[in-house]
């Protein structure tokens, strides 16, 4: 008799799946109970990995049950504000914001996604441990860097959308929306390397260096330079930092590079390599002869950099690179890869940067080959290297201008080795090239 009776619906439960995805979820609850027990929150490590778990199991479970338990974590996000005021130590509204988080990463962990809950979890931790060096970041922009970052974000959200799609003018040289996208970047690069340099510009003169360099590479040199000139910086200390500088020009211009054309990176890859390595050794073997250069403390270099992005900068961006842009098409046209170099001479004395994108640019409109918009980002380094030098030749100290003369020349020559050398490779290499380029199929991540 039993065995006539219609079988019950079974569930299949994939406990290994699950298993996985609530360990997933636990390890990023905790990661974030550690920081608020470390700080002697109310609600720490435990409870945060209690909070992590239920928002995995919730999301397993199904839409309506991870709806109810991030209703429950609100409730008790309520009971905790309620103690905290009852006790006058206020509300505990950050740590209130970060169990809701921490609950609606759990419930994407359940139902199986990695990447996005583990990210969102990292950043929101980050954002509880730099509470003060954010805090006193804020409290310390001025004005004008409030507009500054207000117009970025204007021109980029506002501004762009609107602008024509396609090439327009007469010949078809000039793509608005392509030209804005890449103004948007260098500036928004400039702003993102300011505010680094705001948090740790004061931690040395080197580190002042290397970021004000990021920023605006030859204001840093002619301010590291007045301070030699005014016996407020010694030799050892200013060389390293404008050396640095240099180095981090060379690092934002092959960073353009790979974000616009990483087929013109991959043909100056050798040049670039080659002069960052010779920077960085040129550093490190400063730094092991600091007692014969000077190695007396001194105070952080005090470097007044500009505001990271006004509408006078925008428009400088805009209307060089339109200029290099244009004119780089036309004598790229009309007299080949040498009239190309010689406007990438030009647009390094007026900004590497500019020159970089405009070569880039190009490169990615199937209007340069990578190798030469390559080779051409590299002479307009290289000629911005050049012109910074210049700066330092003002001081008049002998040797300041000895040791980076003769740095900058190690470091130019590598460029053009590695030029010549993939110049010379280049034909053994292209082959493989869409071989090599070619990534194997990986899983979709969630």
């Amino acid at each position: 008799m039993l065995n006539d009776l219609p079988a019950l619906p079974e569930a299949q439960w994939p406990y290994a799946d699950i298993l996985v995805r609530l360990a997933l979820s636990l390890s990023l609850g905790l990661l974030m109970g550690l920081e608020r027990e470390r700080r002697g929150k109310e609600a720490g490590l435990r409870t945060f990995g209690f909070i992590a778990l239920l928002g995995g199991l919730g999301g397993a479970l199904g839409h309506a049950f991870a709806l109810l338990i991030l209703l429950l974590v609100g409730v008790l996000a309520v009971v905790l504000n309620l103690q905290t005021l009852r006790a006058n130590e206020g509300a505990e509204l950050t740590t209130s914001a970060a169990m809701l988080v921490t609950c609606v990463a759990g419930v994407l962990c359940g139902q199986g996604h990695t990447i996005t809950p583990a990210a969102v979890m990292v950043i929101a931790t980050a954002l509880l441990t730099w509470k003060e060096r954010l805090s006193g970041f804020s409290m310390g922009l001025t004005e004008g860097e409030v507009r500054s970052a207000l117009l970025l974000a204007i021109l980029a959200i506002v501004i762009y959308p609107a602008l024509p799609h396609g090439a327009i003018g007469p010949w078809g040289l000039v793509e608005p929306r392509a030209a804005w996208v890449t103004v948007i970047l260098i500036a928004g690069i400039g702003f993102v390397n300011y505010i680094l340099w705001k948090l740790y510009g004061d931690r040395g003169t080197e580190i002042s260096g290397f970021l004000g360099g990021l920023v605006n590479s030859n204001f840093t040199v002619i301010e590291l330079s007045s301070r030699v000139r005014a016996g407020v910086a010694n030799l050892g200390t200013a060389y390293r930092g404008i050396l640095l500088a240099t180095t981090a020009m060379l690092v934002r211009n092959a960073g353009l590079l790979l974000i616009l054309a990483p087929a013109a990176l991959l043909g100056s890859l050798a040049a670039f390599a080659l002069m960052l390595a010779v920077s960085a050794a040129m550093v490190l073997l400063s730094y092991g002869r600091r007692q014969g250069l000077g190695a007396q403390a001194e105070k952080p270099a005090d470097i007044a950099l500009e505001l990271p992005f006004s509408l006078s900068v925008a428009l400088k961006y805009g209307l060089l690179f339109l200029l290099l842009h244009v004119l780089g098409s036309v004598m790229q046209r009309e007299f080949g890869d040498a009239g190309f170099y010689v406007v990438t001479v030009i647009g390094g004395l007026l900004s590497s940067a500019s020159a970089v994108a405009a070569a880039a640019t190009l490169a990615s409109q199937g209007a340069l080959p990578g190798s030469v918009a390559g080779t051409g980002a590299v002479i307009a380094s290289l000629t911005s290297l050049a012109f910074s030098l210049s700066f330092v030749l003002r001081t008049r100290h002998r040797g300041l201008i000895g040791l980076l003369a003769a740095s900058m020349a190690a470091v130019a020559v590598a460029g053009l080795v590695g030029v010549f050398t993939w110049r010379w490779v280049e034909p053994w290499i292209t082959p493989w090239l869409p071989t090599l380029l070619v990534a194997p199929p990986t899983p979709a991540l969630r």
